[in-house]
């Protein structure tokens, strides 16, 4: 397992629409390790696989709280079904938006269907943080970042912000 380098805004391959997996081997197995690695080192609950540049339809996840055993969670090719017109909002960040968190309006409940990390075919149903979470990673996988669910003023903030730190660090 190896951790990876996190794509942080405006970084153009963030943008790319991710591309379906033809199938679940150990190749995709050791990327899906790898991200869970990277994930937790960062430290963040959720990762796309086009967040360390590799633009196929790959989430993985773990809500687990600091405390608890961690329950990781691996999405290939997830798809939302049935979205429910109940709307909640959480408090989103992100590790391609560093230090910024907003609220972001999401249907509260979903089914998704997805393969496992053995290949097999998975539907669950989703709600409460899991649901946020799900609908934020599959995002990522149409080019969408959750900023571009805030206003525009927002987003362009946020966006000038990262651009100057990163403007910063590519000069020292």
């Amino acid at each position: 397992m190896a951790i990876r380098p996190i794509l942080t805004a405006p970084d153009a391959r963030l943008r790319q629409v991710s591309t379906p997996v033809e199938k679940v081997d150990d190749e995709l197995r050791a990327l899906m390790d790898d991200m869970l690695e990277t994930m937790y080192d960062a430290p963040g609950i959720g990762l796309a696989a086009i967040q360390i540049g590799i633009p196929k339809r790959v989430i993985v996840m773990d809500l687990a709280g600091k405390d608890e055993e961690p329950e990781p969670r691996y999405f290939v090719n997830p798809e939302i079904l049935d979205p429910s017109d109940d709307m909640n909002v959480y408090e989103e960040g992100c590790l391609s938006v560093p230090d910024f968190f907003d609220d972001v309006e999401r249907p509260a409940t979903c089914r998704v269907k997805f393969i496992d990390y053995d290949g097999k075919e998975q539907i669950i149903d989703a709600e409460g943080m899991l649901a946020t979470c799900i609908q934020h990673e599959m995002d990522h996988l149409e080019g969408v970042l959750f900023i571009d669910h805030l206003s525009r003023l927002k987003r362009e903030r946020v966006l000038k912000k990262l651009k100057k730190e990163q403007r910063l660090a590519d000069a020292s």
